[in-house]
């Protein structure tokens, strides 16, 4: 398959992650089919897609007419079998890897033999889950970051049968997205997180242990070395639930004390403490 071939890409989940990827895909002047569990959350996730091109029509970077061209890209489904005809699948489900499993072997028996099946996993092996198919060397790892709309990077995660041509037509639509592909092999965490969840997590332990508030840590490290925002909103913002199913995938991975959740975040998760989506993490997002 070549870029030109792909007219309609299919997104599995309407959530954060795959409402943003289909707005970009739809942007960049694709088809998209948008699946989630039911049409309640996948009308949510257009919802969302909407309100994110409001913002583009305020500034006038977009007309109204061109927001809705847009929109009328996006068709909505709680049935993954309305994928069957597409020509390029991205799997942005919940960090499960049991979800994922029946994601993408239904994916597989529905689709095309020559259509690519990628994941927005943040942690889980590309590897892995290409045997959950009979296209290996299709199935890729398309890391997004959040939000969607307005970071550049992918991530493009190589699995260990991944092929070259695969790597290559994922990198080409990636530029067509507007997105800026870096090509990685398949390691826990990959780079970004590996990188990334450690210092989120040490600062966490840097709260645990009382050596500063939220606010002092977070200013602490966005003059101090210039992030645009602090590790502990950082992590309110990707979800303390997510921060903790990556750190363990990656402890559990390397057997490395290094990546050992802290205690706090692990007591937080429990409570329901899981940051923005849920109102409040580290701080209080109700007001």
């Amino acid at each position: 398959m070549k870029l030109e071939d792909i007219k309609k890409i299919g997104v599995v989940g309407a959530g954060t992650m795959g409402n943003g990827i289909a707005q970009v895909c739809a942007m960049a002047g694709y088809q998209v089919v948008m699946r989630d569990v039911t049409m309640e959350l996948a009308q949510k996730g257009l919802n969302t897609i909407s309100k994110n091109l409001d913002r583009l029509v305020k500034k006038e970077k977009l007309t109204p007419e061109g927001k809705e061209e847009i929109l009328g890209r996006i068709q909505l489904t709680e049935k993954l079998d309305d994928l069957a005809d597409v020509d390029f699948a991205i799997e942005a489900v919940t960090e499960n890897v049991e979800i994922k499993e029946e994601v993408f072997k239904t994916l597989d028996s529905l689709c095309r033999p020559e259509v690519i099946l990628a994941s927005n996993t943040s942690s889980i092996s590309i590897t892995k889950i290409a045997t959950f198919t009979n296209r290996p060397d299709k199935v890729i790892g398309m890391h997004f970051m959040n939000p969607v709309p307005v970071m550049k990077l992918i991530e493009v995660i190589e699995g260990l049968q991944t092929s070259r041509e695969t790597s290559e037509l994922v990198v080409a639509l990636s530029e067509k997205l507007g997105k800026v592909p870096v090509v990685i092999k398949d390691s826990p965490g990959f780079v970004s997180n590996r990188v990334l969840m450690p210092m989120i997590n040490e600062a966490i332990f840097a709260l645990y242990e009382g050596v500063g508030s939220p606010e002092a840590i977070d200013t602490i490290m966005k003059l101090g070395a210039n992030h645009p925002m602090g590790p502990l909103a950082l992590a309110d913002l990707i979800g303390l639930d997510t921060t903790l199913y990556i750190l363990q995938v990656m402890y559990d991975s390397f057997g490395d004390p290094k990546y050992r959740p802290c205690p706090l975040l692990v007591k937080m998760v429990d409570a329901g403490y899981l940051g923005r989506k849920a109102g409040k993490g580290f701080y209080d997002y109700t007001k």
